[in-house]
């Protein structure tokens, strides 16, 4: 085998099945590895079931835990897979801890590492997406970047210009190829709502959700905006823990779902009037639908989704009356539709596998493992 394909959470299941599909169509010799990092089907086999992706060569069943012990585990796991397995360049995706294991893993192996979404950067420290980007970027023999800004923050940190590939978004890929379905399926009808007529919610970065006051600043907002539109929030399950842990209700109007599968998300998404999200994949897949979007964050890793770069998303903290004020733009009819980034073409995961192609095929190559 020649490629290893690193995976263990939701948004690496998305960005990598336009990938797999690729690779397969190419004729490139891969196996798929899954951490289990999420370990709730909800959250792990749906994505499989769904996105066509075949079931894993190995899943090291890493499950729920704290990040460093997880790191850990999976550091073993691939340590003693690899001895019987070995590949010749490792693949992993996004910035989840099973990125930065994977990542980590393979330099200590002596393999060469591919990072897909490379170089994206909030420049917060305090986020542990940001720290698994940076130190996954340094391990990394080849980078792929999905917007143009990755490439001038990788050349500031020292990464030469012929280890970066811009190929565009891969989710954007997975999204194109499946929103007829998930339209078809009207997912909104469940909750009783009309297409256009319901906000969407999406909250589980730590500032937003792991403290009882963050918890319920944040449901305080939702209730705010469920005020003028009702919301179906989707709850991660750690924050559904973490609401019944508090022993906090819902506000009236916010409609707590359970983890939705990928098409039912996407449906939801595409037909909402508004997305509230602190996810920078929403903030993405927002920005190809031209959905309006507002980031619960002061920063973002994807400039390319924020409406001064012609994305649909604005970044409003955790300000309610900025929150407010958006809602009253988009419901006036002011909010502009934006426009998708170079690349994000529904072709990157095409790009991606003739790059690895072509990684492989070389029978010499600058591009020497860490």
């Amino acid at each position: 085998m020649s490629l290893c394909v690193i995976a263990g959470a939701r948004p690496n299941f998305i960005k990598l099945a336009p990938v797999l599909a690729a690779l397969r169509d190419q004729g490139i010799s891969h196996f798929l590895v899954h951490t289990g990092q999420h370990a709730d089907s909800a959250m792990s086999d749906v994505f499989f079931h769904e996105l066509g992706i075949p079931p894993p060569a190995a899943h090291l069943g890493i499950g729920v835990d704290a990040p460093v012990r997880q790191v850990a585990r999976i550091l073993l796991a691939l340590d003693e897979l690899w001895r019987t397995r070995r590949p010749r360049l490792v693949l992993v995706a996004g910035d989840v801890t099973s990125t930065l294991a994977g990542a980590l893993a393979a330099a200590k192996a002596d393999l060469p590492v591919a990072h897909l979404e490379a170089g994206l950067r909030s420049f917060d420290r305090s986020m542990p997406e940001e720290l698994n980007r940076l130190l996954t970027d340094q391990m990394s023999a080849l980078l792929f970047t999905t917007e143009a800004a990755a490439a001038r923050n990788l050349a500031r940190e020292g990464i030469a210009a012929d280890r970066i590939r811009f190929v565009g978004n891969c989710m954007v890929d997975t999204l194109d190829r499946w929103l007829p379905a998930a339209l078809e399926r009207e997912p909104w009808k469940a909750y009783g709502m009309a297409a256009g007529h319901y906000v969407l919610a999406t909250l589980h970065r730590p500032a937003n959700v792991d403290t009882p006051a963050a918890l319920r600043s944040s449901l305080a907002i939702l209730g705010q905006v469920a005020a003028r539109l009702p919301v179906l929030f989707p709850v991660h399950p750690r924050t559904a823990r973490r609401i019944a842990d508090d022993g906090l209700m819902p506000p009236a109007g916010v409609h707590l779902l359970e983890p939705q599968p990928y098409l039912a998300n996407l449906g939801l998404m595409a037909r909402a009037r508004l997305v509230l999200t602190d996810s920078g994949g929403i903030q993405e897949e927002t920005t190809a639908l031209g959905v309006p979007c507002l980031t619960l964050r002061d920063n973002t890793e994807r400039p390319a989704t924020l409406m001064e770069h012609g994305g649909t998303s604005r970044l409003v903290g955790r300000r309610v009356e900025a929150v407010l004020s958006a809602l009253d733009t988009v419901l006036a009819g002011g909010w502009p539709p934006g426009n998708r980034p170079p690349r994000w073409d529904g072709q990157a995961g095409r790009r991606v596998a003739a790059e690895l192609g072509l990684w492989l095929a070389a029978e010499t190559t600058t591009l020497t493992p860490l």
